[in-house]
């Protein structure tokens, strides 16, 4: 597969080496992501909002979304019934756009990939669309999040491709013949920006907690 290739910020946030240059990233570019990344026709929110849909019951609270940025998802479940959702984000700045739209219950500046403050199964459903990507949070993220989810209870992610084939599908597999979780959805690998030339395609997936 060819090396995937961005510029901007887009390529500067997918290039980056370290958590807070990652924030620093985001930070700066949270005035104009929304704008931008619908111009690149930006798919992971909608995706990961049909899938959530179809796993998680209407009204099931509270659900995360881990790695909200400007509060796309947000702003989409309270409209289609979810009344108690949680925002987590590494970017001040992101979480600072996300709270003008009023749709969050909580907002939680903290990075995935290491300890998160909650109890184990505290939510009900999780979802995280984008996060799972280049520069971004690797298969060490996942561990929490099936933590802090109650059995039962779903996670829905986006895995960029070549996560998946560097060790996530793996992991995912192991997971689910070990009983921790099943894999209640796999979508077919689709293209998350098609506006945006040289995107590595990606695949949405559904793991419900055991």
């Amino acid at each position: 597969m060819a090396e995937e290739k961005h510029e901007g910020a887009l390529g500067a946030v997918y290039d980056a080496k370290s958590p807070a240059e990652i924030a620093a990233l985001y930070d700066r570019w949270a005035d104009t992501y929304e704008a931008e990344m619908s111009t690149a026709g930006y798919r992971h929110p909608t995706i990961c909002l049909a899938l959530l849909g179809r796993h998680v019951p209407r009204g099931a609270a509270p659900l995360l979304d881990a790695g909200a940025g400007t509060g796309l998802i947000g702003e989409w479940l309270a409209i289609i019934g979810y009344p108690h959702v949680e925002a987590l984000d590494i970017s001040e700045g992101m979480l600072a756009q996300a709270a003008r739209k009023g749709v969050y219950a909580a907002l939680h500046r903290l990075a995935l990939g290491g300890p998160l403050p909650f109890a184990d199964g505290h939510f009900a459903g999780i979802v995280s669309a984008g996060v799972f990507t280049s520069g971004h949070v690797g298969i060490e993220g996942l561990d929490e999040l099936i933590r802090i989810c109650r059995p039962g209870g779903a996670i829905v992610l986006t895995v960029k491709n070549t996560l998946w084939d560097s060790g996530f599908s793996t992991k995912v597999l192991k997971l689910a013949v070990d009983g921790v979780i099943t894999i209640a959805e796999e979508t077919p690998p689709y293209v998350s920006m098609p506006g945006e030339q040289g995107t590595v395609p990606s695949r949405g997936l559904v793991l419900r907690r055991a």
